[in-house]
């Protein structure tokens, strides 16, 4: 059991080191081949698109994925139906889930 938790240990390292390598790429190659030329701003370095990176995966929430039914936005706009929306919404879960 020791073992396969230190092979899955360094797969998670392996795999996160390539995905940071990679995603690091795209961001610093499509920055510079971009910005300076649509916003005149400086061209960056790998490590700093890293950390751009980084800040927008902090900023705009990272593994929150799609969200789902229980999301906010999902919420929101059930309370905007009217009230033979909401019975027809409410019959057709019903139908299709039991």
């Amino acid at each position: 059991m020791k073992h396969r938790a230190h092979k899955l240990t360094l797969l998670i390292v392996v795999w996160g080191t390539i995905a940071i390598a990679g995603f690091g790429s795209a961001v610093w190659q499509l920055w510079n081949l971009l910005m300076p030329t649509l916003f005149h701003l400086p061209a960056i370095g790998f490590w700093q698109a890293v950390g751009l990176m980084a800040l927008c995966w902090l900023l705009f929430g990272g593994w929150r994925g799609a969200g789902g039914l229980h999301s906010s936005g999902e919420r929101s706009r059930r309370h905007m139906l009217t009230d033979e929306e909401r019975e027809y919404l409410h019959a057709s879960m019903a139908r299709d889930c039991h």
